[in-house]
């Protein structure tokens, strides 16, 4: 399989990065995911429709960007004419709107991916944007002019999945959730897989990702998960021997008080371990002995989300 980093994607000539932009017919798919929970202050998506409102125009390169809201949010907040009014000029004006009654976030970005997919062709790329994140500040807005490259590289460097990775120091909650639970539990349930997902990124949770018309062919084909789908992505990547990059994307953060509470720590944790356990039993059924396998991973992953909690209850408790 081959790797490409974003220092790869770095050492590219503006002239050669106009270059192989023009010698690809793909076209873009943006699809934003709209905060579940409406905030009260709008400027960080007046920041992010502001990009939108840019790739609407570039309708060469973009097709009819899609905004993923679901009926939740719509219902939490009716009769609020501010968020009407933003919905009807910015929102709309800029975008398509998918409204669904979604069961998590995972569920919406399966939403407006398969209906940019039914619109799209096979040389295009699906690139999601996820809508809760600080775009208002000055490292959002620098965030803001750069996500783009995350698409091209899969246009421009023949990619079937590129996931963006979020600067975090070792103390950040996101950090010590995906190295003490995420990846201990891929180690736990696809050992050989968790090693080659390690060399690709440190963020295999990652909202920020752009994707292959083949790839997400596959992807859409396959179960869906509610939770932690960016893992199984990945995992479904190294099965399948694709073409995985990654990008910076900057020190951005979609936490209001710049880390996770505790109890929501545990639930990511819990969540990844219902997913790999599913997605390991799928993978296994076929193969004879795979319940007595199964029981031994199960008490080493027990062990290992016991673990986890701990430590996070000590770190963020």
């Amino acid at each position: 399989m081959k790797k490409t980093g974003a220092g790869t994607r770095q050492t590219q000539t503006e002239a050669s990065r106009k270059k192989s932009r023009g010698d690809q017919n793909g076209k873009v798919h943006p699809v934003v995911i709209y905060p579940f929970r409406q905030p009260s202050d709008y400027s960080d998506l007046e920041q992010l429709y502001q990009l939108v409102a840019r790739l609407d125009a570039e309708k060469d390169k973009y097709s009819r960007p899609i905004t993923v809201m679901d009926r939740k949010t719509h219902y939490a907040m009716e009769g609020n004419k501010h968020f009407l009014d933003f919905g009807k000029d910015i929102v709309a004006r800029n975008s398509d709107i998918l409204d669904a009654w979604c069961v998590d976030t995972c569920q919406m970005w399966y939403s407006g991916l398969g209906m940019a997919f039914e619109k799209g062709g096979p040389e295009d790329v699906y690139w999601l944007i996820p809508g809760d994140f600080n775009y208002g500040t000055a490292v959002g807005k620098e965030v803001l002019g750069r996500l783009h490259d995350l698409p091209e590289i899969i246009l421009e460097l023949q990619q079937d999945l590129c996931i963006g990775e979020i600067a975090t120091d070792h103390n950040n909650s996101k950090q010590l959730i995906d190295t003490y639970g995420t990846f201990a539990l891929l180690y736990t349930w696809f050992p050989a897989e968790a090693q080659e997902i390690r060399q690709y990124t440190e963020r295999p949770r990652s909202e920020f990702f752009a994707i292959r018309h083949s790839f997400l062919r596959e992807v859409l084909r396959q179960r869906w998960y509610a939770y932690e789908q960016t893992v199984v992505m990945l995992l479904q990547a190294v099965f399948s021997n694709k073409h995985i990059s990654r990008f910076f994307v900057g020190n951005i953060s979609d936490l209001p008080e710049g880390r996770e509470s505790l109890a929501s720590a545990m639930q990511q944790v819990e969540r990844t371990e219902r997913v790999l356990k599913t997605l390991w039993r799928e993978r296994n059924q076929p193969k004879t002995g795979w319940t007595e396998q199964y029981r031994s991973l199960e008490i080493q992953s027990e062990q290992v989300r016991r673990t986890a909690l701990s430590i996070l209850q000590n770190l963020l408790g």
